[in-house]
């Protein structure tokens, strides 16, 4: 006889989690499968999930990492077990340090027979755990949901971070007669922050009368900027005092580099900042962890400091810079209700501040106009400071510039101009490990439809994910790669040159190599460029058309010249010292 019963659904556990992952309106997703998720991928197929083969599952994590950087929602990826499992470490490390909200699943051996030499087992969780956040087992697969629901809840709660959701093949494979209101998922942890909070009330009055009471004030923003959404009520905070902003390398667009309180990179690399932070008597630190890049290893800012240190994490107060205060809360929030302490003196304040201010956009001004030689050069072959010149006057204000590892993040960092608040410049500063480039502009392309984006890698870092140019002519996706072509791993070929002298390199030279015919060979628009006139068309051209282009271009083979720090400047080196 009719019921108004509802009854189970049966379904595999592979199922069940492409259906928690619909459940959060998650993807896209990048992986390559194995017989453990087959259940999954076939469930994908069927619900329509946004899942792309990768070719390398480290491809997988980065695009994965760059998706959600720019778009703040949980990345997510898969691999199957061992080779496929162990290859995510680099860029999980890279989430987990760098604050990505990140959920891949990684498939494991059937428990019934494990630890009798399966094929491919080992011991991936012991090595996957130092690299997430969290390392969740499934082993009942009726808990399925639930675990899901924390892997998004962790990922995208306090300090976000990526989560690892480890699944037996027996539990992928298995079924289970799931109640039909199983699955789903809290919106709000669809997302980074999923929660907010605030420092105490007594500590955020104190924070404000000390930045009332400041004279040459400076904020160093850092990545945590970005990952709190906060760059808008950062920037509009600025502007109600007058108060002066420097920045990290993933801390670039907390303001736009092209506004006058920006007071540029700081740290190892730096425009003015370090001069203004040595002479601030207040330093506020917002989201930053003062790492050893931004600190120039930990001299800036200097001893003795007055420093109020805002972050999300508490055990990053203390670590390298002891606070006279600290704020322990999300940033958007905090600077919200800073701004509103401070709202009734911001007019005494701001206009208190302004010589300060017109110092700060005076001494900007003057560093431009002393490095228009680089953005401008005619060298041959073509310089970085050319390449970030054109790509300041092309890439539109609303543009991406994704920087892979080592001197392309360096040489982005220091002289590419966001023009707007907001996460412009993607560095992968988290693991600043190489062959983030490609994969990078692969997740931005999706993150991101319309928006152009433009990437920066380096051969040595291109020759790692090669094989990632027919994944994006495969999803047809649209977006410029400038492999600057060296012909050296220039960064070690840079220190080497720093350490020990001209002509004394190991181990740091690459084969000369055609990479836009490289592109052509795969199916990829390639353009070489060997002279800085044929720079801004080409660009013009990879902004303009559909489909991936690649530009090769030609720089300079002179280690002395190669990174921004110490190009055209004698360099003494004592030992122990890390100039670059």
């Amino acid at each position: 006889m009719p019921t108004n019963e509802m009854t189970p659904n049966e379904m595999t556990g592979g199922e069940a989690l492409a259906r928690m992952i619909q459940a959060f309106h998650g993807g896209p997703m990048f992986g390559m499968g194995g017989f453990q998720l087959l259940p999954f991928y076939d469930a994908a197929r069927r619900l329509s999930l946004e899942h792309h083969l990768i070719n390398d599952e480290r491809a997988a994590v980065f695009a994965a990492d760059a998706y959600a950087k720019l778009t703040g929602r949980v990345g997510l990826a898969d691999a199957t077990l061992g080779p496929g499992a162990t290859n995510l470490v680099t860029g999980l490390v890279e989430a987990l340090n760098a604050g990505t909200p990140m959920v891949v699943l990684v498939g494991d051996s059937h428990r019934g027979h494990s630890w009798k030499n399966m094929t491919q087992e080992s011991r991936q969780i012991d090595i996957l755990r130092p690299a997430a956040k969290e390392v969740i087992r499934v082993e009942q697969i009726e808990r399925i949901p639930e675990l899901m629901r924390r892997a998004f809840r962790v990922a995208t709660s306090g300090r976000p971070g990526p989560v690892v959701v480890d699944v037996p093949e027996d539990v992928c494979h298995a079924t289970y007669g799931f109640e039909p209101d199983a699955f789903s998922g809290d919106p709000a942890t669809e997302a980074a922050p999923a929660v907010r909070c605030r420092p105490d009330v007594a500590s955020v009055e104190r924070a404000a009368g000390l930045l009332a009471a400041a004279r040459r004030p400076i904020l160093l923003a850092g990545g945590g900027v970005h990952l709190s959404q906060a760059a808008d009520t950062l920037a509009a905070f600025a502007h109600a005092l007058n108060l002066p902003v420097a920045h990290t390398m993933t801390g670039k667009g907390a303001i736009a580099c092209t506004d006058p309180l920006s007071a540029g990179l700081f740290g190892r690399y730096d425009r003015i900042a370090n001069a203004l932070i040595a002479e601030a008597d207040l330093v506020f630190v917002v989201g930053c962890k003062l790492g050893e890049i931004a600190t120039k290893r930990f001299t800036v800012p200097p001893k003795g400091a007055r420093i109020v240190h805002l972050d999300l994490l508490p055990e990053e107060f203390g670590r390298t810079n002891e606070p006279e205060l600290a704020l322990w809360g999300d940033v958007r929030e905090t600077i919200a209700e800073l701004h509103r302490l401070l709202a009734p003196q911001a007019g005494d304040i701001r206009q208190r501040q302004m010589p300060y201010a017109v110092e700060v956009a005076r001494r900007h001004a003057a560093w431009k106009a002393g490095v228009v030689g680089k953005y401008t050069s005619d060298e041959v072959p073509v310089s970085m400071g050319r390449l970030m010149g054109e790509l300041n006057q092309r890439l539109a204000p609303d543009g991406i510039l994704i920087a892979d590892g080592g001197f392309a993040a360096h040489w982005g960092g220091l002289l590419f101009d966001t023009k707007r608040p907001g996460r412009g410049f993607v560095p992968d500063r988290g693991f600043a490990s190489i062959g983030y480039g490609l994969p990078g502009a692969i997740g931005a392309a999706l993150a991101a439809p319309g928006r152009p984006v433009v990437s920066l890698t380096g051969d040595g870092g291109f020759n790692m994910m090669l094989g990632e140019l027919e994944t994006a002519r495969r999803l047809g996706l649209t977006f410029t790669i400038i492999v600057v072509n060296n012909a050296a791993s220039g960064y070690v070929k840079a220190l080497q040159h720093l350490m020990y002298g001209s002509g004394a390199y190991h181990a740091s030279d690459l084969a000369e190599t055609n990479y836009a015919r490289v592109a052509d060979a795969l199916g990829v628009r390639g353009i070489r460029v060997e002279r800085p006139g044929d720079l801004g068309p080409a660009l013009e051209v990879g902004l303009a058309e559909r489909g991936p282009t690649v530009i090769d271009l030609v720089v300079t083979r002179d280690p002395a010249k190669m990174l921004p720090g110490v190009d055209n400047r004698t360099v003494q080196v004592k030992k122990g010292d890390r100039v670059a």
